[in-house]
């Protein structure tokens, strides 16, 4: 493998070892998570629930609320038919024990929500103590349920889309490495700044070492991120790339990291966002195709952004 260039100037406060007999694949998920699991205490102490919850996608917190509600009404009804149907008055305590479960069941739901329709209500001191624990139970969980609902909803959040691959491409009298990326929403980010760092894995005294680069962007920061935006790194004589050819990149295993911060105007906040490419979502020798152009009509820009990935294979 070509010697990289430039060694004295890899950084080292990326926040990453630099054994890379230590790694387990790539550093950052294309998510932009760190690809990490913890260890050495308990699930509980190491696990943050509310970043959890609002983490997780829509779907499988709606089941989660759902389940999480249907269980506590199962709870409280098991309750309540272990006491006495008949302590329940609206109730028929002569039918069948499915039946009766079914009646606690559904007002178990009525007063975890606080509706009471009043058709059925507790009788006796202990159907009333459990119909209390049980209200009180529902006020504070849908107060909770209320507030995730409110920090996922207003939660800012970048919504960019990157390319798929990143690419090697000519560029000028030479060559660069490119990514593109676009806002997916309809939000508008203004003042968007792009850093890019990169890991190479490396013999050094024998042993295999992660070394860690910043790659300078010919435009790292714009005023407006309105259409999509091409990132390019020339690989000149002051990128730790030059000289490399596919290769050597991929016998480096190379890592591209790039971090993009913006301020979103609709929620007057800053939002960032970040991904990775490995060496097999590089593509050497290829350009860039057009995502945008001049709407039919005439009448405004259209991004497409089903195209923010297309290219096409060239030659240098």
């Amino acid at each position: 493998m070509a010697t990289l260039r430039n060694l004295s100037k890899s950084i080292n406060n990326t926040g990453f070892g630099v054994n890379a007999n230590a790694e387990g694949g790539r550093l950052v998920n294309k998510d932009g998570t760190i690809n990490l699991r913890k260890t050495g205490i308990s699930f509980l102490e190491r696990m943050s629930w509310y970043h959890v919850l609002l983490r997780m996608p829509r779907i499988k917190f709606l089941i989660l609320v759902f389940a999480f509600y249907t269980a506590v009404n199962i709870l409280f009804a098991t309750i309540y038919v272990a006491i006495g149907i008949q302590y329940l008055k609206g109730t028929d305590a002569g039918g069948s024990l499915a039946n009766q479960f079914q009646q606690a069941f559904f007002f178990s739901s009525q007063t975890l929500t606080t509706v009471g329709y009043g058709h059925i209500s507790p009788d006796g001191l202990v159907a009333n103590i459990v119909a209390s624990l049980e209200s009180f139970a529902g006020i504070m969980s849908f107060a909770l349920v209320t507030g995730l609902f409110f920090a996922r909803f207003s939660r800012p959040k970048a919504y960019l889309k990157f390319s798929d691959n990143i690419l090697v491409s000519p560029y000028k009298d030479g060559k660069a490495l490119m990514f593109r990326v676009a806002s997916q929403k309809n939000n508008h980010l203004t003042d968007a700044e792009c850093q890019v760092t990169t890991a190479f894995h490396v013999m050094e005294e024998g042993k295999r070492v992660t070394k860690f680069f910043q790659l300078p962007l010919e435009i790292n920061r714009i005023n407006s991120l309105a259409i999509s935006w091409t990132l390019v790194h020339p690989i000149d004589e002051n990128s730790p790339l030059f000289g490399m050819s596919e290769a050597d990149l991929q016998e480096s295993n190379i890592e591209v990291m790039p971090g993009i911060k913006a301020f979103d105007d609709h929620y007057s906040n800053t939002v960032q966002q970040r991904t990775s490419y490995t060496a097999k979502e590089l593509i050497y020798g290829a350009k860039f195709l057009p995502t945008f152009q001049r709407s039919p009509d005439g009448g405004h820009t259209l991004l497409e952004l089903d195209k923010l990935n297309h290219y096409e294979k060239v030659s240098f």
